[in-house]
């Protein structure tokens, strides 16, 4: 079974107290990777999924202390062994993170958890679990994941170079042989279901029913956000808006609601991981968040089954999807005059094109040395060999 970067990661702290906690969106394999680790863990060990009323009865008992009994009994420890314990689905039994803040103070247990979205989990996580969990983001497969679980690469790993060091090691030959691979990665985007899925129509179904299985599992259960109607049309209309401001204001009179509420649903898109909320650039943290926020849905094979984008739009998403793993992004914006499609980490500055040239190089220097940025690079996906470009099917 094919792991993900991510694995490598969480594993690095399975001998740390905290619990580690497993999130984001819906299918995109977070029971899988937990199993994985469960199988990599050689420790006194048990598996609960809470969408088991039955697992879930183990946790109800009202004296802490008899669950940890109760844990240990089924882990088989020995005497003073640490016990492992794996969770999925925990937002499906909130009174949990009692339990674990317990047994993580008072006895030998270590926590590995699944929670299907940061939105359940900023409220099933409250100030008393500070500084006892990590929590670890699983997005849809990035390009470089789908290329090793389709056997076109050996080795994956997580980028621990900079952007440099990837425009130094990219090649015309590479790039050209998985350009259908980065055609169809960007069609249908990163659920790994989707991925290992040949057929065109077969594909097209999955994204359906995912789409589907995100209105009937993590809409209709929130009792803030019953108008499931008013989100559809909010999805709907977010979708043609890629990688543009967006103007709060004409949406909440399109969709006749109030702005508050618009705002509402924006947080709850993102608080699920359904949507990426890019924020201006700029060198003052609290300035940053102020203004209208650029739009990108966090997977492009979604997006593409809820409405039909221009290449450019495509391109531009998939690259903020695959950019978001390098750190943190925002966009330049001056009076709609002097543009910048992304800013890394408040120092690199990138624009995005289907097939760039020297003038767009010209142009994003000339507003990069305004704001002090030295690096700049056009990721274009028709390759040219430059050292200020950069090829997304190497990101």
């Amino acid at each position: 079974m094919f792991k993900r970067i991510l694995f490598k990661k969480i594993i690095k702290y399975s001998e740390h107290k905290n619990a580690l906690i497993i999130t984001g969106m819906r299918q995109v394999g977070k029971t899988t990777l937990l199993k994985q680790i469960y199988q990599k863990i050689k420790s006194p060990k048990f598996w609960f999924d809470l969408e088991n009323p039955l697992d879930a009865k183990v946790f109800e008992e009202l004296d802490y202390n008899n669950i940890y009994k109760t844990l240990f009994k089924l882990t088989k420890a020995k005497e003073k062994q640490r016990i492992y314990i794996f969770i999925d689905e925990i937002q499906n039994y909130p009174e949990i993170t009692k339990v674990i803040k317990y047994l993580i103070d008072n006895y030998r247990v270590k926590f590995f958890l699944t929670g299907s979205s940061n939105f359940y989990l900023k409220n099933l996580f409250p100030e008393s679990l500070s500084g006892r969990k990590f929590i670890f983001q699983l997005n849809p497969l990035s390009f470089q994941e789908y290329l090793y679980w389709h056997n076109k690469i050996d080795t994956i790993d997580s980028k621990s170079t900079g952007l440099s060091q990837i425009q130094k090691s990219q090649n015309e030959f590479e790039a050209e042989k998985f350009k259908l691979d980065y055609q169809d990665y960007l069609s249908f985007g990163g659920f790994p279901e989707v991925v290992l899925t040949d057929d065109i129509e077969t594909k097209k179904q999955i994204l359906k029913n995912i789409f589907s299985s995100f209105f009937e599992k993590d809409l209709k259960i929130l009792a803030d956000y019953k108008d499931v109607k008013e989100l559809r049309d909010l999805i709907l209309l977010l979708a043609p808006r890629i990688g543009s401001q967006l103007d709060i204001t004409k949406i909440a009179s399109e969709l006749n609601v109030s702005r508050p509420k618009v705002y509402a649903y924006l947080e709850f898109l993102s608080g699920i991981f359904f949507i990426k909320l890019l924020p201006k650039y700029s060198k003052s943290i609290d300035r940053s968040v102020a203004g209208g926020k650029k739009i990108y849905f966090s997977d492009t094979g979604i997006l593409q089954i809820i409405s039909s984008v221009n290449n450019g739009q495509l391109l531009e998403n998939a690259v903020v999807n695959q950019l978001s793993s390098y750190g943190d992004l925002s966009f330049y914006n001056y009076r709609n005059s002097q543009e910048i499609d992304l800013i890394l980490n408040k120092k690199i500055s990138l624009e995005i094109k289907i097939s760039g040239g020297d003038y767009d190089k010209y142009s994003l220097k000339k507003i990069s040395k305004k704001l002090d940025i030295k690096d700049y690079y056009i990721i274009s996906q028709k390759f040219k060999d430059d050292k200020n470009f950069i090829s997304p099917l190497f990101l």
